[in-house]
């Protein structure tokens, strides 16, 4: 066998390996930003089964770009907690609450953190519908990120979950569909209204929640879901939501053990 088809074998063999073991998840998350990131670690540190499916070929969200493309993001306590557990470097802001974080460095390490505790990360890969059964939702439709943007018609695949977490940003993406698609599920997506960072911090715990029997909305998801505030550069809250959102789903977990 020469090296050239010895490489193109490897590779076959481990993606049909990694794929096999994504066909049934406990919790698929879809966003790789902040909010899902965490949500993916907590849940994959008590032994689930998780997966993250991004569309884009890294993970990060919008903390990559910091603000306005400069190289910090602020976040307040008490997400400082989450941050620290992580090995991230933190900088006080004098007489404030705040402190300042490397983009790059939060990224980086929640991502490792996520994978670390079991978690799976796929990139380049869109959800373009999901699966609805008896008035649940069921897993997700997935396809190439690449065949969307070229306009391809090709048919997508599906995995199933018990839960699924949309953790798409702004755009609310799983949110939308689940309401375009199904009216009748009476489920609406306000979107965010416009800044306001300090009301946008509070109110997006609240809104962290199940929105439909088996959609999770964390981040600036719920955000949009719910039509509360944006807050900017400012991210200590996506951390927060991402922990409430693995701890709400664990509540719901234990609830049908018992």
């Amino acid at each position: 066998m020469e090296l050239e088809e010895q490489i193109t074998k490897a590779i076959f063999d481990a993606s049909y390996e990694y794929w096999n073991e994504l066909l049934s998840l406990d919790v698929a998350v879809v966003g790789g930003g902040p909010s899902g990131l965490t949500t993916a670690k907590y849940l994959a540190k008590e032994g689930l089964k998780i997966a993250v499916f991004e569309r884009n070929l890294s993970f990060g969200g919008g903390v990559l770009g910091g603000g306005m493309g400069y190289t910090g993001i602020v976040i307040e306590k008490p997400a400082d907690r989450i941050l620290n557990e992580i090995g991230v470097k933190l900088v006080p802001v004098e007489g404030t609450n705040l402190y300042t974080a490397n983009p790059v460095e939060v990224s980086a390490k929640l991502g490792v953190s996520a994978i670390d505790a079991g978690a799976k990360i796929v990139t380049g890969i869109i959800v373009e519908d999901i699966i609805l059964r008896e008035k649940r939702i069921a897993g997700i439709v997935i396809n190439s990120y690449a065949i969307g943007k070229a306009n391809f018609h090709i048919d997508p695949l599906s995995l199933t979950a018990r839960y699924v977490v949309d953790a798409t940003g702004h755009e609310a993406f799983v949110t939308n569909i689940l309401a375009r698609k199904n009216p009748e599920t009476g489920i609406t997506v306000p979107g965010e209204k416009s800044m306001w960072a300090e009301k946008g911090e509070k109110s997006l715990l609240d809104n962290t929640k199940e929105i439909y029997p088996g959609l999770f909305v964390t981040g600036m998801a719920a955000s949009a879901a719910c039509g509360s505030c944006r807050m900017g550069a400012i991210f200590g809250g996506m951390y927060l939501s991402g922990k409430k959102c693995a701890e709400e789903i664990l509540k719901r977990l234990d609830k049908n053990k018992n």
